[in-house]
């Protein structure tokens, strides 16, 4: 009986594997390959990416204002890039860990919070936001509408690297407010803020 040469841990070296039992190995490396790439970009992809169309840049900026309305932090952050740098208003945050905790300060303070955006302007991995958001203030139960301009700078994969938002609050009373949907997402038939001429 001819015996076959012993390769790597007592298996045969490659030339005398079966054809079959290589393909199979292969094949079951590229699935685990491919499988463990996904799971690990898949949390890290959100569509829509760049380079955005006006379509595209409208999608991504109401899914932004989705995201916030919902109030929650956790949620939010996972819009942004491990290292994102912001400035908002006059505060300087970096990093997810950061904006999280800065989301939980705001809707601490920030109650019954309504907010919209709108598209401004955009070019290949930019966007330029408009917006207005309500709130009663948790510290003196007084109403406001803050106003405010985002620009926004993408990565590759659709996640938000630089924000830059300047803010203005205003003091209005509760019959000047016009954002009164249920708490969460605005719905699909609710004005704009160019229809509420805001």
């Amino acid at each position: 009986r001819v015996r076959t040469p012993t390769g790597e841990a007592g298996r045969p070296p490659l030339s005398f594997r079966r054809p079959r039992d290589i393909a199979s190995r292969a094949s079951m490396r590229l699935m685990r390959f491919v499988t463990a790439r996904f799971a690990s970009s898949s949390a890290e992809h959100r569509p829509p990416v760049p380079p955005f169309t006006r379509e595209t840049a409208i999608e991504k900026v109401r899914l932004a204002e989705d995201a916030w309305n919902s109030r929650d932090p956790d949620r939010v952050s996972l819009a942004y890039t491990p290292d994102t740098a912001w400035r908002n208003r006059s505060e300087f945050i970096n990093g997810r860990d950061e904006v999280r905790a800065f989301l939980k300060r705001k809707w601490s303070r920030e109650q019954e919070y309504r907010l919209v955006k709108e598209l401004w302007a955009f070019t290949d991995n930019r966007i330029a936001v408009r917006f207005a958001y309500e709130f009663v203030d948790s510290t003196s139960s007084k109403r406001y509408r803050a106003y405010g301009n985002e620009n926004w700078e993408f990565d590759e994969h659709g996640l938000m690297k630089k924000r830059h938002a300047s803010i203005n609050d205003l003091l209005i009373t509760d019959a000047d407010a016009k954002f009164k949907w249920p708490l969460g997402r605005r719905p699909d038939d609710h004005p704009g803020l160019s229809d509420l001429g805001l």
